[in-house]
């Protein structure tokens, strides 16, 4: 059979997003199948969907923040991820940066600019709300930053990026990191098992 399709729809200024992909590689090594990582805009979905951040939507609940807070940090403990850090920008506006995710589509840069831009917003504690930021950090990746920046400003960029935004809305997604193994919905980095669960099942099917 043909291998199913694996999809990640992702943001970069999702925290959880980040951890996700630091541990897909290990599911694409397990599983021999490599992840689609499509590009979607956070607060776009979150308009489209009624939803609003878990920070936002839990500022009152102190219980519920020293939980996920735990949660996380059991995550990063769990998986070694001892370079994460929160950003002291966040939230940050990502259009320009995920714009820049579909313009490194065409330019087949894609994964050093997602690595890239990651390690700036969750381990480096950067500002990528900046233009100038940016730069620095394509740069500093190798990244001919001219190229990329031109191509995101490109009309197919930009409407691609929405249209991608939309159909994860019209599939049922509500926030990142979402998933899709064929048609089957995951959401969360919690669900990292049953996504793996899930790949199995068809690839065994």
């Amino acid at each position: 059979m043909s291998n199913p399709v694996v999809q990640f729809l992702f943001d970069f200024g999702s925290p959880n997003a980040y951890l996700c992909h630091k541990v897909i590689p290990d599911i694409e090594r397990r599983t021999n199948i490599k992840f689609e990582y499509v590009p979607i805009l956070l607060g776009g979905l979150f308009k489209l969907a009624n939803n609003r951040s878990p920070a936002e939507a839990f500022a009152g609940v102190a219980n519920k923040q020293s939980y996920d807070r735990l949660e996380m940090q059991r995550f990063v403990t769990k998986h070694k991820l001892d370079r994460f850090r929160n950003n002291p920008f966040f939230p940050v506006n990502t259009l320009q940066i995920m714009r820049g995710a579909v313009a490194a589509q065409k330019l087949s840069n894609f994964m050093p600019y997602v690595d890239a831009m990651y390690e700036a917003m969750w381990e480096h504690g950067r500002n990528m709300n900046e233009q100038t930021e940016i730069i620095d950090v394509l740069k500093e990746a190798g990244i001919d930053f001219g190229g990329l920046l031109e191509a995101s400003q490109e009309p197919d960029v930009k409407s691609s990026l929405l249209t991608n935004t939309q159909s994860a809305f019209e599939r049922g997604a509500f926030g990142s990191p979402t998933f899709f193994v064929r048609n089957e919905i995951f959401f969360g980095k919690d669900r990292l098992r049953e996504v793996e669960e899930e790949i199995q099942r068809a690839i065994h099917a």
